[in-house]
């Protein structure tokens, strides 16, 4: 067992080293008996930590003021129900009904756009647009 370990051990689990994993508490008594300085300050410290936390206690609070912060606390809304579901269902009809005409519109221009068979009329058909701007470019 390395030191860094004894340290977490005496952390985590308190100066009784018999509250520790029975896997480790043989060990630990390895390091404890090899060197007992260190063990007996780590032990000392995690006592001391013991100590303290044996001393908090939670708060308690008075019936009184937890009656009144419970009935100041908001009420629990219910859910929509078929009100909530018909407007979700709306949204949703409303959203699937775009994307249908969206999709009719693009088939619908799709069609009037006949495409070309083959490769040299793709290309006239493509640079038709630009033979306005073969003037444009002569002059520069």
């Amino acid at each position: 067992m390395t030191r860094d370990r004894f340290l977490e051990l005496a952390d985590a689990h308190g100066s009784a080293v018999a509250r520790w994993p029975a896997a480790e508490r043989e060990a630990a008594a390895i390091l404890m008996a090899a060197e007992p300085e260190f063990a007996r300050q780590s032990l000392a410290a995690a006592d001391r930590l013991d100590a303290a936390l044996d001393l908090w206690a939670p708060l308690s609070v008075p019936q009184g003021l937890r009656e009144v912060v419970i009935a100041a606390a908001p009420l629990a809304r219910p859910r929509g129900g078929l009100r909530a579901w018909l407007l979700g269902a709306g949204v949703g009809a409303g959203l699937a009904a775009a994307s249908a005409a969206g999709l009719v519109f693009g088939v619908v221009l799709s069609g009037n756009l006949a495409a070309p068979t083959d490769a040299p009329e793709a290309v006239r058909a493509a640079m038709a647009g630009y033979d306005d701007l073969s003037e444009t470019t002569e002059g520069a």
